[in-house]
């Protein structure tokens, strides 16, 4: 038997869903995917090839945790390229690639997230984890190739160690673990609201 905090959020989080309608569904996902866009604009620069931390990640694990999976890897997908559109825009340094790389490193960390939700407050904190380190690698093992062969303006072709090294930035990335309680809050925010819509038990 857990305590009453975390047989509260196994409710919040782990009940059977019903289906929201439609224009509920469709509703949340154009929401989120402006918030995460905005959430991706708001942003810390950092040397190349991070580019920047955002503040992007509090607001999709919490949306992958309350909503269903495939909303939350659409609004995931469409707030963090049209936010890093505007980032690579405004700001020098960018690479044309960086809104697409957004997708492939963030998109799938809804669906694990999504996943977890429903097995408990522990393992959906791990998921977090687990998505975090997907979305690091994710990103460095990619620029780690970038910059080996020179593609996508990643400077001239290099050796394969040399284009790790380049790449090891990337690990900055583990920075977003910090935005894991901050979801929390806002999953514990939400929550009641998220059921009120149609989601949960």
């Amino acid at each position: 038997m857990g305590t009453y905090a975390e047989s509260s959020f196994h409710e919040d989080t782990s009940g059977k869903r019903t289906t929201p309608a439609r224009s509920v569904r469709l509703s949340l996902v154009a929401v989120f995917s402006a918030l995460i866009a905005l959430g991706t604009v708001i942003s810390f620069p950092l040397p190349p090839p991070v580019f920047e931390i955002t503040l992007a990640p509090a607001i999709y694990l919490a949306f992958a945790a309350l909503s269903d999976r495939w909303e939350a890897f659409s609004a995931t997908a469409i707030g963090g390229f049209l936010g890093e559109i505007y980032n690579i825009a405004s700001k020098p340094g960018g690479s044309p690639i960086y809104p697409f790389g957004m997708i492939w490193a963030r998109a799938p960390e809804a669906l694990l997230v999504a996943w977890a939700a429903r097995r408990g407050r522990r393992t959906l904190a791990l998921s977090m984890v687990a998505a975090t380190a997907y979305e690091t690698f994710a990103f460095l093992v990619p620029d780690w190739l970038f910059y080996t062969f020179g593609l996508f303006g990643y400077g001239n072709p290099t050796d394969i160690y040399s284009g790790l090294a380049l790449a090891l930035p990337d690990l900055a990335t583990f920075a977003d673990l910090a935005f894991i309680p901050i979801a929390f809050a806002i999953i514990a925010g939400a929550g009641p609201t998220f059921r009120r819509l149609g989601y949960g038990a």
